[in-house]
């Protein structure tokens, strides 16, 4: 949808800048425009008097043309040959997903020599993968790669289309959802099927956490998600899985418009919290920030890594590569053990899926305890030292 202003019909009289709810209305040089505050609300189309403003809407697939769209596709991100867990993960739920609506499910892999992972997505899940093979996508380009999921997406119209809420993922699907004209829901943490009507029910927390809403895409196709890493489970793999491989053949003049000269490995991507089985958090209740020195020990001493609340990262305790939640990464670890964390819903979106949640904190009544498997209420620099103390007896 986009806001037209006709230039030889406005006289710049003003009464959309008057009646806009948002203050998004202004004039310049005797006429009308919007500014970034604009929300496509439509007062102003109903305010001007000469009906020099209309809302031109963007063309959305009828019936006819969402029935035509079948399958199920995951995006394979990759980089330098390697895949993130969320990949699998994707697979897994697309798998559920595939099967409820009767429909394939296959992986869309992008890159320069890297066939090689088509066999692990077969063995993941996929019935198919669409492998775009070109030196041009040896290094992730948003205009390269969008060009690339966009023709294969108008071409083969897949029902379904899934990415990782990664770095990649949200810098990506935004641009490819706008290429072929259709809805995006991002970060969303579940997913189901609709059977009457076949639609993805796209669920994601909305005002701040506090509530969880379920959206859906009724006509534009494919119904595109970016999904949390750390809230599905993988499938099953099988190694030997056959499946068919699909090359696509990428669009002429795929060298990218800019030269990548180096690539650096970002904080980020060295603390791998999504990844990790062990994690320790500390929050607010560390009460200093020399309380993380406690919170790494007991990392190390479980081979684990050390997680953050906001609340530590805004106070510049520790680094925001470390923060959980919301905000942060979402995790699921096999162990969560949170040191004075209060559990504010904001953080609890980020961890409540792990296995086993451990909590110290000395308020009994804190929301964290609801989630945990095991708390204990007590002063964390009494409790971790006993923990620490326990650890090395085990061991000998």
């Amino acid at each position: 949808m986009a806001l037209i202003i006709d230039k030889e019909l406005c006289t710049g009289c003003g009464s959309c800048v008057d009646e806009c709810p948002f203050e998004a209305m202004e004039l310049k040089d005797g006429l009308a425009r919007p500014n970034d505050q604009c929300t496509l609300c439509g007062a102003c189309v109903d305010a001007c008097p000469e009906k020099a403003i209309t809302l031109e809407e963007v063309q959305r697939a009828s019936d006819e043309r969402a029935a035509s769209h079948r399958g199920v596709w995951v995006f394979a991100e990759q980089r330098g040959g390697r895949m993130p867990e969320v990949v699998g993960e994707l697979l897994g739920q697309g798998r559920r997903l595939a099967d409820d609506l009767g429909a394939s499910l296959s992986a869309v892999l992008l890159g320069h020599q890297v066939e090689g992972l088509a066999a692990e997505l077969m063995a993941l899940g996929a019935d198919a993968v669409y492998l775009a093979d070109h030196p041009g996508l040896a290094l992730f380009d948003d205009d390269a790669y969008c060009r690339v999921l966009a023709a294969a997406i108008q071409q083969y119209k897949p029902e379904v289309f899934l990415a990782g809420a990664t770095s990649l993922g949200r810098s990506l699907i935004p641009r490819v959802a706008t290429a072929v004209s259709t809805g995006l829901t991002a970060d969303c943490t579940g997913l189901a099927i609709d059977l009457e009507r076949r639609l993805l029910l796209q669920t994601r927390p909305a005002f701040g956490g506090n509530i969880m809403a379920t959206i859906i895409c009724p006509q534009a196709r494919p119904q595109m998600a970016t999904v949390r890493p750390r809230v599905m489970k993988k499938g099953p793999h099988e190694p030997g899985r056959q499946g068919e491989l699909i090359r696509l053949e990428p669009p002429a003049g795929l060298t990218p418009a800019t030269q990548v000269l180096e690539v650096v490995e970002s904080l980020e991507e060295k603390i791998n919290l999504t990844g990790a089985d062990v994690i320790v958090c500390g929050g607010r209740g560390l009460g200093k920030p020399e309380g993380f020195d406690l919170v790494r020990q007991l990392a190390e001493a479980l081979g684990g890594v050390v997680g953050a609340t906001r609340g530590a990262v805004d106070s510049g305790w520790i680094g925001h590569a470390h923060q959980v939640g919301q905000t942060g990464r979402t995790v699921a670890p096999k162990l969560y053990v949170a040191l004075g964390v209060s559990g504010a819903v904001q953080h609890l979106v980020g961890m409540q899926s792990s296995d086993h949640i451990v909590a110290v904190n000395t308020d009994p009544n804190a929301p964290i305890f609801k989630v945990a498997t095991y708390g204990i209420v007590g002063d964390l620099y009494e409790v971790v030292p006993a923990m620490l103390g326990r650890l090395k007896e085990l061991r000998g």
